[in-house]
């Protein structure tokens, strides 16, 4: 109850927050809320305590928000069908790139489980709560370079190996966190920091995300090492004749090479055309069907993902029609804010808006947006491809009691961060002549 009360909580206060910035002036409000965000809280309200049909409720949700903004506000894209199909229009690319990559990563998770790469860790790792953190700092470092589902998945993949299928909702938690908090202060290891990067943002300018994030990963990593070497402990030898598949091993590698490199080309090269087509899905699945005359992927996986996959989008097209015009002026408080808004806001579309709107401390906000959504389960894309491993991983209230370290070092890291190197803003990274010059002096932690 502690943890429904909590996420009630924390649903009130993503109305009110985006409530207290500037919404469209059309259609009914409650009190001053807008209907639609009622209907979107509502939504996660029913994920959270009907945890057995999350993709029943989100459907639900979907189709309820939809028929209500056709009937009475119309789309930012227009009223009606047409206005529908214009958003719609707009939002594909990103829900076909995660569409492809959440499956595709599913079947990368299980060739990398099935290459016994997972089962020889024992023989490096160390044998007591220590091994069970060095995991999660692996993950850590993965989601640096790799997108932070694959980096989520993969630790899902050890974890299950490591401790016998057994493994703690506080752990599972503090591995999405690791795959967020790792990919950060990265662009290629974030679905945020990529679109910053996209939008023009210097890479230089989140990387100093990793001050927070690393104090967030010590933080929550050793209490999370705890619980679960209580719960499960670690393996302290590798299974007898264990030996490694390098073909899937090479599979692995090739999938999350495509990936990468799809990711760096279209930023580089063709930034311009990254919102015309899903580019890194597709490179993703290219790579998997590549491979298959080699190791034929684990196709039974699809179906589960596949279910799993449609309730993330359900919630990205929610929140995608959420009538937010812009956020509160940035300051080091507003990015502080979002981060607990991530874990029940997509942060996709408020990435958007924060680009659009320019002002804040790219860092600062990639910690807070791409780390925040650790806190609940399906607060960010690796929660949600962890939860279709683990299904038990599906309560809102368990994630929370049990995963109760993300939140403060979620809290520590930004703490530590505003006092290492306060609040940075930035100018706009996109000449806009006609615009004044920003006013706005940077503020310093202490």
């Amino acid at each position: 109850m502690r943890g429904k009360a909590y996420f009630m909580q924390g649903a009130a206060a993503a109305m009110l927050f985006t409530a207290n910035a500037a919404l469209a002036a059309d259609g009914p409000a409650v009190a001053g809320i807008p209907v639609d965000f009622i209907l979107f809280a509502l939504t996660l309200l029913g994920v959270a305590l009907f945890h057995h049909h999350t993709l029943a409720v989100a459907l639900t949700g979907l189709a309820t928000i939809t028929l209500y903004k056709l009937a009475f506000t119309g789309f930012k894209t227009g009223a009606g069908l047409t206005g529908f199909a214009l958003h719609m229009q707009h939002e594909w690319v990103i829900l076909t790139n995660l569409f492809c990559l959440l499956l595709g990563f599913a079947l990368l998770s299980k060739h990398f489980e099935e290459s016994k790469v997972p089962a020889v860790l024992p023989r490096y790792l160390p044998d007591d709560w220590k091994g069970c953190f060095v995991l999660l700092l692996m993950v850590f470092v993965l989601s640096s370079f790799l997108d932070n589902i694959a980096a989520a998945l993969i630790g899902g993949a050890m974890a299950h190996t490591v401790f016998r299928g057994k493994v703690h909702i506080g752990y599972l938690a503090a591995i999405v966190a690791a795959s967020n908090a790792g990919g950060s202060g990265s662009v290629v290891g974030d679905t945020t920091t990529t679109m910053m990067w996209i939008d023009g943002v210097d890479p230089l300018d989140v990387l100093h995300a990793y001050v927070a994030a690393i104090v967030a990963m010590v933080v929550f990593g050793i209490p999370a090492a705890l619980q679960q070497q209580r719960y499960a402990p670690i393996m302290r030898d590798e299974p007898a004749g264990t030996h490694v598949d390098w073909a899937r091993v090479g599979i692995v590698a090739f999938i999350l090479v495509m990936a990468i490199s799809g990711n760096v080309f279209i930023n580089v090269r063709h930034s311009d055309i990254s919102d015309t087509f899903p580019f890194i899905g597709v490179a993703v699945w290219v790579a998997i069907l590549l491979s298959v005359p080699l190791r034929k992927p684990e196709w039974n996986l699809i179906p589960e993902a596949t279910k799993g996959t449609i309730f993330l989008l359900s919630l990205v097209t929610c929140a995608s029609m959420m009538p937010v015009e812009k956020l509160p002026d940035a300051s080091w408080q507003s990015a502080f804010g979002l981060g607990f808004i991530s874990a029940v806001f997509d942060n996709i579309p408020l990435t958007a808006l924060a680009l659009k709107q320019g002002g804040f401390d790219w860092g600062m906000l990639a910690y807070c947006v791409g780390f925040g959504g650790s806190m609940i389960w399906f607060g960010s894309s690796a929660g949600v491809a962890l939860s279709n491993m683990y299904p038990e991983a599906k309560s809102a209230g368990r994630w929370l009691v049990h995963g109760w370290h993300i939140a403060v070092g979620y809290i520590a890291g930004f703490i530590v961060l505003m006092l290492v190197l306060g609040w940075q803003p930035h100018e706009p990274h996109k000449t806009d002549k006609s615009a004044p010059p920003p006013v706005s002096a940077p503020q310093t932690g202490g």
